[in-house]
């Protein structure tokens, strides 16, 4: 295939030197995008009398039957291709002759490429927000049908304070709601459009890059050419939401890896989303939580990756930045891949609530709840934290819990204790008491819950 811009060169470019630099074999993904730019432009042209309606209509034509061999399979890509706009141009011009040689007056690949990946990532984030819609639905409700479910909560992975099932995972809810928030706040970002830019400085033709943005759907221009085709901080942007998004379902799978062992068992995943061993048969590992825990780095490699090809290059369009695609490009892939698995992986699995209330009567984890019944009947706090850590180690020393210590032994601790302070250590007195806002106290879970499902209704 001869290259468009052939005529200054006296040689043919040297085969390896062209493989290198193509790109058609990653941004031919975006070939929808392409054409649909491609129209919209020759609208533009055509109304601005830079090329005839005719023309026009042949180049629309032209393109709207390419788009449908594509997807049809009839058309299949050229290797040979420098990249997806020399592709679309050399088969339109080839359908339609010399008409399809006027497509790329005012435009230069430079503002096409950077209004292909915007419109292209636009498409693929609607879906990835789609998509954690619906992991956000599947947590809400498996808060609903464990508000009950008492669990050990944890800092420093020693158990701490006693919790609901619930109310841990609703955490879990609250931060992929602000992962939401910030891909759909890039995206606004994003949604400028650089048609029209040209290859730097704009072009010597009466253009309407409002007219190309109307019909293309952008909220607006980018309002300095070299910005506009030099600029792919939505990418870095994107690529950052995506990694807080990543290390969020990392941090989830690690979880959910503990909680299936048998030293935890607090669930059990469903066998659609396990996998056995080849040599061990009682095995069922939790490999999807570990492909996407370790799927977590390969994100943020992306992330630096782009950062790194950026940092040194002068305005405005540079080769390297050709990388942006393939970086960009594979963390989408990820992590759409990553949530079409997670979901489905936590909304089956089973709760084992009586497991988690067993590990919850271990642990001391109703210690500052005892503390806290001292301190109401007039003991400082600071007192009343010395006198029960003696308690806890009195208990250990002796193999019992606070649940079970005889009262006689309380009355010869002080004489604050009475013969209520099982009822106060008791588990579920832990929990149901817990009335501050954003706590685990039913109250506050349920409200947390009626957040999710109002911001589920909007959205």
């Amino acid at each position: 295939m001869d290259k468009m811009w052939a005529g200054r060169f006296a040689k043919q470019l040297d085969k390896l030197a062209d493989d290198f630099n193509s790109s058609l074999r990653f941004d031919c993904r975006m070939y929808k995008q392409d054409i649909e730019g491609s129209i919209a432009h020759a609208l533009m042209l055509s109304s601005k009398g830079i090329i005839t309606k005719e023309d026009s209509n042949k180049i629309i034509e032209g393109l709207s039957s390419i788009l449908e061999d594509i997807e049809a399979g009839v058309l299949t890509f050229d290797n040979d291709a420098e990249d997806i706009h020399m592709f679309v141009e050399s088969e339109l011009t080839k359908r339609i002759g010399d008409a399809g040689k006027r497509l790329h007056t005012a435009r230069s690949r430079n503002d096409q490429v950077a209004l292909d990946i915007r419109m292209y990532l636009r498409a693929e984030n609607n879906e990835i927000l789609s998509m954690l819609l619906s992991l956000i639905e599947a947590l809400r409700d498996k808060a609903k049908e464990n508000t009950d479910a008492i669990m050990p909560g944890y800092t420093h992975l020693q158990r701490a304070q006693p919790v609901t099932f619930a109310h841990h995972i609703l955490a879990y809810a609250m931060m992929f709601i602000r992962d939401y928030g910030r891909i759909k706040d890039a995206v606004k970002r994003m949604n400028s459009s650089p048609i029209g830019c040209c290859a730097l400085a704009g072009t010597t033709y009466d253009t309407d890059r409002y007219f190309e943005a109307e019909k293309l759907q952008f909220d607006s221009i980018m309002l300095n050419s070299i910005d506009g085709v030099s600029d792919r901080d939505f990418c870095l942007e994107l690529l950052s939401a995506y990694s807080v998004l990543m290390m969020h379902l990392s941090r989830f799978c690690e979880e959910v890896v503990l909680w299936s062992s048998w030293e935890f068992k607090f669930i059990e995943l469903d066998d659609s989303y396990s996998t056995g061993s080849s040599i061990m048969p009682q095995k069922k590992n939790p490999d999807m939580a570990e492909l996407i825990r370790g799927k977590c780095g390969r994100v943020y490699g992306d992330l630096v990756a782009l950062l790194t090809t950026l940092k040194g290059l002068p305005l405005a369009y540079n080769k390297d930045m050709q990388e942006d695609k393939e970086a960009i490009f594979d963390a989408v892939d990820t992590v759409k891949l990553c949530l079409s698995v997670f979901t489905p992986m936590i909304a089956t699995a089973t709760v084992l609530r009586d497991n988690m209330l067993t590990a919850s009567k271990k642990g001391f984890i109703n210690a500052t709840d005892l503390a806290d019944y001292l301190v109401k009947k007039g003991m400082p706090f600071r007192s009343a934290y010395k006198l029960v850590g003696e308690t806890v180690a009195y208990c250990i020393a002796n193999n019992t819990v606070l649940d079970d210590l005889p009262f006689e032994k309380y009355a010869e601790l002080s004489t604050l204790f009475e013969e209520d302070v099982y009822n106060e250590i008791s588990l579920e007195t832990c929990v149901n008491k817990r009335i501050s806002a954003g706590s685990t106290g039913p109250a506050s879970v349920n409200a947390q819950i009626d957040y999710v499902s109002e911001f589920l209704n909007n959205d």
